[in-house]
């Protein structure tokens, strides 16, 4: 090493060329799954317009792969089974828009395997790779959101909320987007029924899981936090900040089901924390009141009078034991069948 170079001036230099290296290789990384996609896509689109089908087809298919593999021994990713796999992933994408078929390209193979025999239509795989990319979800991650059955939850099953009434109509949408009617707390290892406070600490303790399920934007502040109005003290269980609509979110736990005295105390808190803690820039403070269940109460109704955007919504500790049965039946069939 040169006399002249200090030592803190080669490890500064070390930590570039490292970054540099890493950040290149990304780079490639991302490149090369590119252009295997695209190769997949290719290979799919000329098997399906062979027609080839099970059965008739599995012969074509499976010389087709004897072949390849001859030809490229050190490559993988030719057996019969993929090669199908191929053909479905062509057909499954084939009247998706270009966007759609962009985002599908970046995607790593086994994620794109995984949508695919699990989603049940188009939109439902668009929403999984949309998801998949803002949060760079790692298989087994994209797995949980899939059982959890996310794209139902978030999509289909309708919101309970009063933002209509209560936010600008340039909010209302934006506040609608970061609300999901139920969410999926398994990653907190608790069972039915749990005390409110175990929920709470769970939920504190795994903040960087939680904040994922919440979806994008959210920054959290902290939890059983502290307000003061008129010499009396208050204690919101959970308060975050949602970077996309530029606000506060206050979030109250309940173990049991929804009762409609729980909308009166979180109009109360958002009407302290306005007062308080929103600056001058920011959008009015938003709740979400989290139950165990909804209950049968009209929430509708129970939310109609307050001026404060509240939202009602429900948790989920485990999955039903019978869809976990079918889940895994399906999984092992896929993996004896590749």
């Amino acid at each position: 090493m040169s006399t002249d170079m200090k030592r803190e001036q080669y490890g500064e230099m070390l930590r570039q060329i490292i970054t540099e290296i890493k950040s290149t290789r990304v780079v490639v990384a991302h490149k090369v799954n590119a252009a295997i996609m695209q190769m997949y896509w290719n290979i799919g689109k000329r098997l399906s317009a062979e027609k080839l089908e099970k059965g008739y087809g599995s012969s074509v298919v499976k010389r087709l792969s004897s072949d390849l593999q001859q030809e490229f021994p050190n490559t993988i990713g030719f057996s019969p089974r993929n090669l199908w796999n191929m053909k479905n992933f062509y057909e499954f994408y084939v009247l998706a828009d270009k966007k759609v078929q962009r985002s599908v390209a970046l995607l790593p193979w086994r994620h794109n395997l995984l949508i695919i025999s699990k989603a049940k239509s188009l939109p439902e795989a668009e929403y999984y790779v949309e998801l998949t990319h803002k949060n760079s979800l790692s298989r087994d991650m994209l797995l949980n959101f899939i059982k959890a059955d996310s794209y139902r939850h978030k999509v289909l099953e309708p919101k309970t909320h009063n933002f209509a009434h209560t936010l600008p109509k340039n909010l209302q949408e934006q506040a609608d987007e970061i609300l999901k009617s139920t969410y999926n707390l398994e990653m907190l290892g608790l069972k039915h029924p749990a005390k409110e406070r175990d929920l709470e600490r769970a939920l504190v303790e795994k903040i960087k899981y939680f904040l994922l399920e919440l979806g994008t934007g959210f920054t959290f502040i902290g939890n059983q936090y502290r307000l003061m109005h008129n010499d009396e003290e208050y204690f919101v269980d959970l308060l975050f900040f949602n970077r996309k609509i530029h606000a506060l979110v206050a979030i109250e736990l309940k173990v049991g089901t929804f009762k409609p005295e729980y909308v009166g105390k979180m109009n109360y808190y958002l009407g302290v924390l306005d007062l308080q803690m929103k600056q001058d820039d920011e959008n009015p403070s938003i709740g979400i009141i989290l139950c165990a269940d909804k209950g049968k109460v009209d929430i509708e109704l129970a939310l109609r009078d307050f001026s404060k955007p509240i939202g009602v919504a429900e948790y989920m500790l485990d999955f039903p034991e019978k869809e976990i049965r079918e889940f895994i039946i399906s999984e092992l069939q896929n993996f004896a069948g590749s």
